[in-house]
């Protein structure tokens, strides 16, 4: 017995069977394709987009297998996402987060359904020229190579390549995959800039206990010690002025970058000893490495010392940090609980969100989400903190990151009833205290992943006034008030439309004119009237028009008119449709361009080519008689 049998397929592999126009019911390809959908949407509907990587490339395999085999099918337009609508409405009832987030899923397959069929038809024209001389051939194995290619340029995933090469009795060469993958890998290696700074063994850190964090409380300390200094990884005995390294100190209020909050930067201060802290970062999962430069005297390991960390650079980080979590919280009620992060960085400048959905946030959806976070600012709620057990943290309805590891006990960060997440970052007292927020840009990182940057604090404030300075100085510019800025410059823009308009129908008319004159020019050859000649200060569009009306004037013809400029040489041909069958308008314009240095092509009755040889061009244009009579 199949399962494909059941009541849980037969809707939807007959909705396949309908949507592929496939008659047999009992195709394996529907089968496949019924089969992927569920897989697909409760992915989808769990938080997981298209990826390169991860278990959103499991999702991609998983889509594009799906299409392929309606590819097999004969369909050639986008289906897969409509499959949704029997899926919902068959466990809809038992699983409502399909109905609820139908649009969501439906809009993530089809994007990634566009993006696959941009190169399937050539992936598997390569795939099919290569399986028929490994079949000819008799190796009967597909090049590690190719398979490679069709992986990295034309989106096919390797278990996809393996599927359609063992329908044909063909195998994939693994290693020479893996041997292509490693090498790409490698010059991406080599191209990057890896820095190694906080790169530390095991050895190095043996017996050391792991950092104390007392950076929630405290800006600096008098009563750190420094329990090792690295350089290039190595534990060294002491440092001198100049040198760069990583202190390790026994406790230290300095952030190590984590959860997308850069880390602090600052001094450490020991006995007329000065080290510039320029980057923080996490070591070992367990130490706060204090990247940096000892700028006066010297350092040894087990020296008492001051850090002191940059007050004002941390309090621009902290009023970000606490600005992206009510932007996670205004975007979920703006655009829906689908969202969810896909990654962040705060910094003191500005806060950058990665998030999930479908398409791009109109700007009125930016609008209200920029408005629900300065309300909640202004509501000014105390932040706070509380450290509870993981799954007491998640009753509370804080939100925590898919796929996230976290240990057994969370510090969770509640301010007000808006936000309530899991966080390990450093925040505001009150919300208040960030002062306003401003969203600078929304765009598209990858499919179904947007992303927003904004500004809080003194930098929203900055940009604010920036903003209005560049209003008002093209309010000037145009000579009017500033809320009349916006009136004033679309009747100019649309006044330049008008122009630009009223200028193509003179040149139009002008070259109309023209080639009007150029009438008596035409030649019989074999009974087609032929008509080569040369019309300068004309533009593309006037171009094409001109042979189109010289063609209707002429009647059984051939026309070629060329002209130069800025050294380069603009063609367009046209044979009128009584002569298509014998001469063709691509061939001939082909023959012309040639002789200048180019090449073109088009339809059989009009062609257009350029060239970069415009003291050929009297010369090409003067053999179009030769051609036509040699071919008609």
């Amino acid at each position: 017995h199949s399962n494909y049998r059941t009541d849980l397929f037969r809707a939807l592999t007959a909705y396949a069977a309908e949507l592929t126009g496939c008659n047999d019911q009992d195709n394996a390809s529907l089968n496949v394709i019924a089969d992927h959908i569920r897989a697909c949407a409760f992915l989808i509907a769990d938080g997981v987009v298209p990826s390169r990587d991860g278990r959103g490339y499991v999702l991609r395999r998983i889509i594009r297998r799906a299409v392929r085999h309606g590819y097999k099918l004969g369909v050639k337009e986008p289906f897969f996402h409509k499959m949704i609508a029997p899926l919902a409405e068959q466990m809809g009832d038992q699983y409502p987060e399909l109905r609820d987030k139908a649009e969501l899923i439906r809009n993530t397959l089809l994007d990634e359904e566009q993006r696959f069929s941009r190169t399937l038809d050539t992936g598997m024209s390569i795939l099919q020229k290569v399986m028929d001389r490994v079949s000819e051939e008799g190796a009967g194995e597909i090049e590690g190579a190719t398979a490679f290619l069709l992986y990295d340029t034309y989106g096919f995933p390797l278990d996809l390549t393996q599927d359609i090469a063992r329908e044909k009795g063909l195998r994939v060469d693994l290693p020479g995959f893996d041997a292509a993958m490693a090498e790409q890998q490698e010059r991406a290696r080599s191209a990057g800039k890896f820095d190694q700074q906080a790169q530390i063994s095991a050895d190095a850190v043996q017996g050391l206990d792991p950092t104390e964090f007392i950076g929630y409380e405290h800006l600096d300390t008098l009563e750190s010690t420094i329990a090792a200094i690295m350089i290039d990884g190595k534990p060294v005995d002491s440092l001198e002025a100049g040198q760069q390294a990583v202190v390790l100190l026994d406790q230290t209020p300095f952030y190590a970058e984590s959860g997308g909050q850069v880390g602090d930067t600052g001094l450490i201060l020991a006995k007329g000893s000065e080290f510039v802290v320029r980057d923080t970062v996490k070591v070992a999962g367990v130490y706060h490495g204090h990247i940096g430069e000892l700028r006066l005297g010297s350092l040894q390991p087990g020296m008492r010392c001051a850090a002191k960390v940059d007050a004002r650079r941390r309090q621009s980080i902290v009023l970000h940090h606490s600005a992206t979590h009510l932007l996670q919280a205004a975007l979920k009620e703006v655009l829906g609980d689908h969202v969810e992060q896909r990654g962040s960085l705060v910094a003191p400048d500005h806060l950058r969100f990665d998030f999930t959905h479908p398409k791009a946030v109109t700007a009125e959806e930016l609008a209200e989400i920029e408005r629900i976070v300065n309300r909640e600012i202004r509501v000014n709620p105390s932040s706070d903190v509380r450290v509870m057990e993981f799954d007491d943290a998640l009753k509370t309805g804080a939100t925590a990151l898919f796929g996230e590891k976290y240990g057994d006990r969370v510090r969770v960060m509640k301010f007000g009833d808006f936000s309530v997440e899991l966080c390990g970052g450093t925040h505001v007292d009150r919300v208040g205290d960030i002062g306003q927020f401003k969203i600078v840009e929304e765009s598209a990182i990858a499919a179904g992943i947007r992303r927003i940057v904004g500004v809080a604090g003194e930098a929203a404030v900055d940009q604010i006034q920036a903003m209005d300075q560049q209003l008002k100085q093209l309010a000037g510019v145009l000579k009017v008030a500033p809320d009349a800025a916006e009136e004033r410059l679309r009747q100019i823009l649309e006044r330049g439309r008008a122009l630009e308009k009223e200028n193509d129908e003179l040149k139009s008319k002008m070259a109309s004119a023209s080639g009007d004159e150029l009438l008596g020019q035409a030649e019989e050859v074999n009974g087609i009237q032929v008509l080569a000649a040369r019309l300068d200060d004309v533009d593309p569009k006037a171009l094409r028009d001109t042979v189109d009306r010289l063609k209707d004037r002429l009647g059984s013809s051939v026309v070629v008119i060329g002209n130069a400029g800025d050294g380069k040489v603009r063609l367009a041909a046209g044979v009128s449709k009584d002569l298509v069958s014998r001469l063709q308008a691509g061939n001939l314009v082909n023959f012309v361009a040639q002789q200048v240095g180019g090449r073109g092509g088009g339809r059989p009755d009009f062609a257009q080519a350029g060239g970069s040889q415009p003291e050929n061009l009297d010369g090409a244009l003067t053999s179009v008689q030769g051609w036509v009579n040699e071919n008609s």
